[in-house]
């Protein structure tokens, strides 16, 4: 055997088999609400420039209809040729290249990239056919706030987990999360956001980041921390109760300061009692404090508390 066909030999063994990692990426939305239109404007303007994406951006949405000018028309006929999601974020333009489908097979075919932004009592129904209907090598990224329970231990279980357990076959999730008000993101001020995942991987963690990061106006960071981020994102709400609660009863600035603090370490001391990994500097990361401040001067929790106090 001649020493070339050896060395063509070695190179076959050493070099790991072509995945669909390696090819360009088709992601697929699920989700159209607020937010998850919110996020298919930046996602959609990212997939259109970045040379390892695909640069069509699928988003399932659950097909309504909407009364126009014109009559009514399909939620999904009006994003697709109007580029606007005229009941959840009427006003702003989504980019031509995001497609709406209502069909979720058809939405998820063949996807290396999934995005969850949707209430998740709705995911165990659509799981099914996701994990039939994407790649192989699929990945996703949940932009859903909140936790599952587990009935038997009563423990809180993370909602990426809960994905990852009914997708299967070595599904990694991660997470995305931050002070990141959908209106604000869809015009496009300057806020920041918290990649957190862990893909095992360099490149597919880059790719990751880079589908989301949109700077200067969407700057995300990542980190490795995907419970603390995520776990962050959910309990946040109970403190912004509480500072609407403050604020409807004209307590002032300082009450609502001491809450917002003693707050804060209520979530970590939760957030490191029940899962493990959690890294002190997460919550000083966009999905920690600057989440939680947001929260608690503008979020419909704060809102709703400060009316049920009055």
């Amino acid at each position: 055997m001649s020493a070339v066909l050896v060395g063509i030999i070695i190179i076959i063994a050493i070099v790991p088999a072509m995945s669909s990692a390696s090819g360009r990426e088709k992601i697929c939305i699920i989700g159209s609400g607020n937010w998850g239109s919110a996020i298919a404007t930046v996602v959609g303007r990212n997939a259109g420039r970045l040379d390892f994406c695909q640069d069509e951006v699928n988003m399932w949405v659950f097909d309504e209809k909407i009364d126009t000018e014109e009559g009514e028309i399909m939620l999904s006929e009006l994003i697709n040729t109007r580029h606007e999601n005229a009941k959840y974020l009427p006003g702003i333009k989504i980019p031509k290249n995001v497609i709406a489908y209502p069909e979720l097979k058809r939405a998820c075919e063949g996807a290396t990239l999934l995005i969850f932004v949707l209430p998740h009592q709705f995911l165990p129904k659509l799981l099914p056919t996701l994990r039939e209907h994407a790649d192989s090598n699929c990945r996703g990224v949940s932009l859903i706030k909140g936790l599952d329970f587990d009935s038997t231990t009563r423990k809180p279980i993370l909602v990426s987990k809960s994905i990852e357990q009914s997708m299967g076959d070595g599904f990694r999730c991660g997470a995305l999360m931050g002070a990141n008000v959908a209106n604000e993101v869809a015009e496009q001020h300057m806020c920041e956001s918290t990649l957190a995942c862990d893909f095992e991987d360099r490149e597919l963690n880059d790719r990751t980041l880079a589908i989301f990061n949109e700077p200067p106006n969407f700057r995300v960071s990542r980190i490795n921390d995907v419970a603390g981020a995520e776990v962050c994102g959910a309990i946040k709400n109970i403190v912004a109760l509480g500072a609407g609660f403050v604020d409807g009863l004209n307590l002032g600035g300082n009450t609502k300061a001491a809450l917002m603090r003693v707050g804060l370490l209520e979530m970590k001391q939760f957030c490191t009692t029940f899962f493990t990994g959690v890294e002190p500097s997460t919550f000083l990361e966009s999905c920690g404090l600057a989440d939680l401040i947001t929260t608690c001067y503008g979020g419909r929790n704060r809102r709703c508390a400060e009316l049920f106090a009055r």
